[in-house]
């Protein structure tokens, strides 16, 4: 049990994916890089993704343990019980539940949408969906354009005239149908399944989300000019059945901030650092995210559940279980049900911001 009762440290694995970005996570890790088509570092990860022409790189986007270079999956997969947590077995079985990812998008990714638990169950057979939720984290203007989202029809969209701006590759009607918000750091959005949505060029955020890759898009071409395969669009549902996955409920723009972005919560302040509730279970049962902010020390409980915390800046120590190791900037750690507290201290000068990021809720775990 003794190896369970300690953060372990993971790799940080880049994904492909049909839009550009990177060069904002490269900058994270202190590397030159240009942007191209591997714009998400994946956390916490024990899903692959999925990119059709791709299938014969196996695993990719899986996390592994630095220390013995075996996936996370394989690790959780000795000891579910131990490394999840009793209460999560019970209610959600073997797998984490939950998948975060950091997004550099240089260009605005393709209109798209995800299915909600229901059609997931119903089109693919999954028990996940993918809600999901961004958190701004900052950004670039592209070609004069601050950073901004698309989340949500407008009033008056049906499935007939969504399936005809898509038959006519309408990309400007398809945009019009959608509220189009500018976002700056500290911005936090949920997404719920069956909403259709695009990141805009120019955001850098960090997504959690339910466990799956399925995404559906109506564009058939990126804004860079990158085809998007039959599959890319439909995932295998076809270009009917696709059209299932939407939600065509229209919202006022003031309806879709009341209802979709969330307003940050102190949680938890000490002397030496604060922690504030970015999305919880009060917003949506999938997840839950942390901002932790360590000006000198800061001592974190942590319930019977595990988490991931991702370091976005600053470097220090972290001291766990009688354990004493360094820890900085863009490093990711995976931290067992059985760790109850953590102990930070950032170094001088370096105060270190981190994501904490959990699973879905169980009932009798309280955060």
């Amino acid at each position: 049990m003794a190896c369970f009762e300690k953060p372990v440290k993971l790799d940080n694995p880049r994904a492909w994916r049909t839009y550009l970005g990177g060069s904002l996570l490269s900058a994270l890790h202190d590397e030159a890089g240009e942007d191209g088509h591997f714009p998400e570092e994946w956390i916490m990860s024990v899903v692959a993704a999925r990119n059709a022409g791709r299938e014969e790189i196996v695993g990719e986007g899986l996390s592994h343990l630095v220390e013995t270079g075996e996936t996370l999956k394989e690790w959780i997969q000795a000891d579910a019980e131990a490394i999840l947590g009793g209460e999560h077995v019970k209610q959600h079985g073997s797998q984490p539940g939950v998948l975060v990812k950091l997004i550099d998008s240089a260009e605005r990714l393709t209109i798209q949408v995800h299915p909600d638990r229901q059609t997931a169950r119903t089109l693919f057979g999954s028990p996940y969906g993918k809600t999901e939720c961004w958190h701004i984290l900052g950004g670039r203007d592209m070609n004069g354009e601050a950073p901004c989202v698309y989340l949500g029809f407008v009033p008056g969209i049906t499935r007939e005239k969504w399936r005809m701006l898509f038959e006519a590759q309408d990309i400007p009607g398809m945009l019009a149908c959608l509220h189009r918000f500018e976002v700056k750091p500290g911005d936090t959005v949920l997404i719920e399944g069956g909403v259709p949505h695009a990141i805009g060029a120019g955001c850098f955020l960090a997504e959690i989300q339910e466990p799956t890759d399925y995404t559906i898009r109506v564009e058939r071409t990126t804004p860079s000019g990158f085809p998007v395969a039959d599959f890319m669009c439909h995932q295998g549902l076809g270009f009917e059945r696709m059209f299932d996955c939407f939600h065509y409920e229209g919202l006022s723009r003031d309806q879709v901030q009341q209802r979709w972005f969330l307003t940050p919560m102190l949680k938890q302040e000490q002397a030496g650092g604060q922690v504030h509730t970015l999305v919880g279970y009060e917003h949506t049962p999938m997840f839950a995210m942390r901002s932790i902010q360590v000006q000198d020390a800061l001592e974190l409980s942590c319930p019977p559940q595990f988490s991931a915390l991702y370091v976005l800046s600053g470097e220090g120590q972290l001291v766990c279980a009688g354990s004493d190791q360094p820890i900085r900037k863009a490093e990711q750690y995976f931290l067992p049900a059985g760790v109850k507290h953590v102990h930070l201290t950032a170094a001088p000068g370096k105060q270190m911001r981190i994501l904490q990021c959990f699973g879905p809720e169980c009932p009798g775990v309280v955060l």
